[in-house]
C-alpha cells in the first residue's frame, strides 16, 4: 500500500511538475525552504511509521508547519539582510540524513533477515 502511494505521489509530483508555471527568481529561496522543510516531515512520516508510532495529526501539523515556520525565517532574513534560512536548511537537512539512515537500517535489517530466512529455508529441505 504503502508504495503505491510513493508510485502514484511521483507520476502526480511529475505531471503538475509538466504543467506547472515557472517560479520567479525572487520567490525561488521562499520555494526551496518550504519543500526542504516539506521532505524533512515526509522522511520523519516514513521513520515514524517504521518505528509503528506514527500520527497523521502530528504529521500534518510538522508538514505544514515547518513549512511555514522556514519561509518566515527566510522572509526575516531577508528584512534583516542576513541569510537565516541557512540554519533552517542544516537543521532540515541534518534531521533528513538522520531519518533517512533510521529508514536504511531497518530496510537492510528486514532484507538480511528475509535472506537468512530463504537460507534456513533451503538448509531444512535439503536434509
Amino acid at each position: 500500500m504503502v508504495y503505491i502511494a510513493i508510485i502514484l505521489g511521483c507520476v502526480m509530483g511529475a505531471v503538475v511538475g509538466m504543467f506547472a508555471p515557472i517560479i520567479s527568481y525572487t520567490y525561488s529561496n521562499y520555494l526551496a525552504i518550504a519543500i526542504i522543510a516539506a521532505l524533512d516531515s515526509v522522511f520523519g512520516g516514513v521513520t515514524s511509521v517504521i518505528k509503528k508510532n506514527f500520527d497523521l495529526k502530528i504529521f500534518l501539523s510538522g508538514f505544514f508547519g515547518n513549512a511555514i515556520l522556514s519561509i518566515l525565517l527566510t522572509m526575516l532574513g531577508e528584512k534583516l539582510n542576513v541569510d537565516i534560512y541557512l540554519a533552517a536548511i542544516i537543521v532540515f537537512v541534518g534531521r533528513m540524513f538522520t531519518n533517512l539512515a533510521i529508514i536504511r537500517r531497518y530496510y537492510v535489517e528486514k532484507w538480511c533477515a528475509k535472506i537468512e530466512n530463504r537460507k534456513k529455508t533451503n538448509e531444512e529441505e535439503n536434509k
